[in-house]
């Protein structure tokens, strides 16, 4: 790649040119980026230190917020550096890495919430066979095969950028460099590269989706056989946190990935892209402790906190 680039660096957009706007920008990013590290990071501790938390649907909701904080990770600290310097260039080897863990991070995501939907339909729809199919060690398989086979798309990317010349313009319409971004400043035929993006992301989207999608049609099924409607909420509740994030993954990926990136929608986009970048991994966590009573009994555990109702005392042991 090295003897085919031309550009030594890429130039990214700024979210605005105002300086001080500017400033306000980078200390909400800045307080967004410190609550969503916060806010996983606590997740993960209190899923790996509280044993009535050690059940399958945690473990998934564990790695989601180890994959939550990765992602934010990857574009949140290099955009405060450019606020704080006012300089949005990024070497060219830099951009590429992101590029490659952004679309990592995005398909880790989208198999892990294929994982927990699969989750969630045996433990309504099979209940009696729950703990031999997801027992422990298949709960790592499935995530060790969640985290390797979200390598194959990016590595396949980056491979095939080999055969693209970057002579420029190097000035690239986002605030971090995605794949579709860089085809933009490459000055040789990049048909074959688009197409086998259109390809896998279209697979990679297939697959997760309706398995995602098949699921919850069987929950919905099953649920709405149960008689009494006490019984439907507690097993609606099991699954609102999980098909609200999936609601919010899908869009974002659908609008940033699949809707024609015009100049009429080019703020839209930005904004859409600031939305699934730096604000959907702060608002994952906050879901689920929201809505999760043995999460907010935890943490109420954690923190010395008062709680009045007695199936809430269950703590950290």
């Amino acid at each position: 790649m090295k003897n085919q680039t031309t550009i030594t660096s890429v130039l990214l957009m700024s979210l605005s040119d105002d300086l001080k706007t500017i400033y306000v920008l980078f200390s909400i990013f800045l307080l967004i980026y410190l609550m969503t590290y916060l806010s996983n990071s606590l997740i993960i501790l209190l899923v790996a230190t509280c044993t009535h938390l050690h059940t399958p649907m945690y473990f998934f909701l564990g790695n989601l917020a180890f994959l939550d904080m990765s992602y934010s990770s990857v574009t949140a600290p290099r955009m405060l550096f450019n606020f704080k310097t006012q300089d949005w260039s990024i070497s060219f080897p830099e951009c590429i890495a992101q590029m490659f863990f952004i679309i990592y991070f995005g398909s880790s995501e989208a198999f892990l919430l294929t994982s927990m939907s699969y989750d969630r339909y045996i433990a309504i729809c099979r209940p009696l066979h729950y703990s031999q199919v997801m027992s422990w060690g298949k709960c790592i398989q499935l995530v060790s095969l969640v985290w390797s086979s979200a390598l194959i798309a990016p590595t396949i990317y980056t491979l095939f950028l080999k055969r693209l010349t970057f002579c420029g313009p190097n000035f690239i319409q986002n605030f971090f460099c995605d794949l579709p971004h860089l085809f933009q400043i490459s000055c040789t035929d990049t048909t074959i590269n688009v197409l086998l993006l259109a390809i896998a992301g279209n697979v990679i989207c297939f697959i997760t989706f309706a398995a995602t999608f098949y699921s919850y049609l069987k929950i919905f099924s099953t649920v709405l056989k149960i008689r009494t409607s006490d019984g439907k909420r507690k097993a609606f509740s099991t699954c609102t946190s999980h098909l609200i994030v999936v609601f919010i993954f899908y869009v974002s990926i659908t609008f940033i990935y699949f809707v024609p990136n015009t100049s009429n929608l080019l703020k839209l986009n930005q904004v859409v892209t600031v939305i699934y970048t730096l604000i959907t991994p702060l608002l994952n966590p906050l879901i689920y402790s929201l809505r999760s009573k043995d999460l907010k009994a935890a943490l109420q555990k954690t923190l010395h906190m008062h709680v009045p109702n007695p199936e809430s005392r269950r703590g950290c042991t």
